[in-house]
């Protein structure tokens, strides 16, 4: 199981239990709905903070790879090169 499912599952099990905590909970109704807005702010900005930091993390994933490749490419760009210009040598030799 993936960590993202076992801490959505967590957090979802976390709403349930608040919000059927304040439901089951004897005070007024105006009291109750207020608290259960305030936590399903409080969990909805848990929730975009958590989802930022995954944004961040693929993004700076994405960056390393895409640099890798880069050097990859740059690598074998010069090894052709050099290929290249060893076949020339070899061929300009065997001319002469």
């Amino acid at each position: 199981m993936s960590t993202g499912k076992v801490v959505l599952g967590t957090m979802a099990g976390l709403a349930v239990g608040a919000v059927l905590g304040i439901l089951f909970a004897p005070e007024k109704g105006s009291v109750t709905r207020k608290k259960i807005m305030d936590k399903g702010n409080d969990y909805a900005d848990e929730l975009k903070s958590k989802y930022h930091e995954f944004a961040d993390s693929i993004s700076e994933k994405f960056q390393s790879v895409k640099e890798d490749v880069q050097e990859l490419a740059e690598n074998g760009k010069a090894k052709y090169d050099e290929v290249k210009k060893d076949t020339n040598n070899a061929i300009s030799s065997y001319k002469s």
